[in-house]
């Protein structure tokens, strides 16, 4: 009998060492719920919000200098880079065939000329004799009508010699603005052909110091911008400058690619150094939102949701979508926020109004949070690792 209990006195001795010490590797090994997620503070200073695209610099005005008549290049003065001054000549096409035209016209204008003298000498000597009554009053206008369809064909002739000469000097090419020559595309020796649709010959850049940004904005961010705003911009040959412009223009012809809707914002842009060149691709910035003095919020945080969380939202979505199968599911509010902070040791949600974001920080208003207090941005990479730890201890002890 004394050997039972002395053999259950060892078993209960040995049964409560082996719980206490459990228990007490258990609670040594507790994770608290401040060291299993990632914590961030609440902030309270200034957000602004913008919208941004790409771009691509151009001239303010950019001439494209064609030629109404063909022929070939016969002279060229200009080059790319050259600055060139209003009425200045650019190049010269060959006018032989138009030389040999105004003569022609020449020629049919002295040969009129001699018509109209002969007609208007007859329709004299005519009303001479009509006078003296030798001849009839019809022979009279005959003579009056000739001297008329003479001075017609005259002014025919004239006008062919005008329009000959005006081609001539055509060939002539002039520039039509003061500016930069910023691209030629012909060459001495090249013919052009002006039929249907006028070569473009040379382009000039009215003045480099004033530009602008055709810039493609979503119809998603088109609502927030209007003329006047303030844009920031840069470009690859500058990385570690910023420019500013202005919007001047919102164009209200859309441009559809795949689907996806576009609209044309034109942003102006100073240039006094010219070190801004056209082509350059500029990355814009427009600045649509600012408020000053506001909590902010780690974009994280408000993404964060526990696996928990996750699981319940599943459910509960299942069982909306059971009741309400005849409603279809709307647009997401993007006016709140949930974020999930420790109180109590347990996580709590905290629903919150969200106001403007620049990326990183979201304008948040709510009477449960301040400054400094901490939220949830994410889970630290150990929490899955401890509990495999306990989970194995507590199947080893059981």
């Amino acid at each position: 009998m004394n050997k039972l209990i002395k053999k259950a006195i060892i078993a209960f001795i040995f049964f409560g060492v082996v719980t206490g010490a459990y228990y007490y590797y258990t609670k040594r090994n507790t994770i608290q719920p401040d060291q299993l997620y990632r914590l961030q503070e609440i902030t309270q200073g200034d957000v602004a919000q913008s919208v941004s695209a790409n771009g691509t610099l151009n001239p303010v005005t950019l001439i494209s200098v064609g030629t109404q008549v063909s022929g070939r290049v016969r002279k060229l003065y200009v080059d790319y880079n050259d600055h060139v001054e209003k009425g200045q000549i650019l190049l010269e096409l060959d006018d032989a065939l138009f030389a040999s035209q105004i003569a022609q016209s020449q020629g049919n204008v002295r040969n009129v000329q001699a018509s109209v003298e002969l007609a208007k000498a007859n329709e004299a000597r005519m009303r001479t004799l009509y006078a003296q009554e030798y001849v009839s009053k019809q022979e009279l206008d005959q003579s009056v009508q000739a001297l008329k369809s003479a001075r017609a064909q005259l002014d025919t002739a004239r006008g062919q010699l005008l329009r000959d000469q005006i081609n001539q000097s055509y060939s002539v090419i002039r520039s039509p603005v003061s500016g930069v020559v910023v691209d030629r595309v012909v060459d001495v020796g090249q013919t052009v052909a002006a039929s249907f649709q006028t070569p473009t010959l040379i382009k000039i850049a009215q003045d480099l110091s004033k530009m602008q940004i055709d810039s493609s904005f979503a119809e998603a961010d088109i609502g927030n911008i209007k003329v006047g705003q303030k844009a920031k911009f840069s470009v690859d040959a500058f990385p570690n400058r910023n420019f500013e412009g202005i919007v001047k223009q919102l164009r209200l012809n859309p441009t559809v690619t795949s689907n996806v809707v576009t609209y044309n914002v034109v942003v102006s842009v100073d240039n006094p150094e010219q070190i801004l060149l056209p082509g350059m691709t500029a990355y814009v910035n427009i600045m649509v939102a600012k408020h000053d003095n506001v909590l902010l919020a780690p974009n994280a945080a408000l993404r964060f949701k526990p696996k928990s969380d996750d699981s319940q939202t599943d459910k509960t979505a299942s069982n909306r979508g059971q009741t309400s199968g005849r409603k279809k599911s709307g647009k997401e509010d993007t006016s709140s926020g949930k974020l999930y902070v420790i109180q109590n040791g347990k996580l709590t949600p905290l629903r919150v109004n969200v106001g403007i974001s620049d990326g990183k920080f979201t304008e948040i208003s709510s009477a449960e949070l301040k400054v400094n207090d901490k939220v949830i941005v994410g889970e630290n990479q150990t929490n899955d690792a401890t509990s495999s730890s306990t989970s194995t201890m507590r199947f080893r002890m059981f």
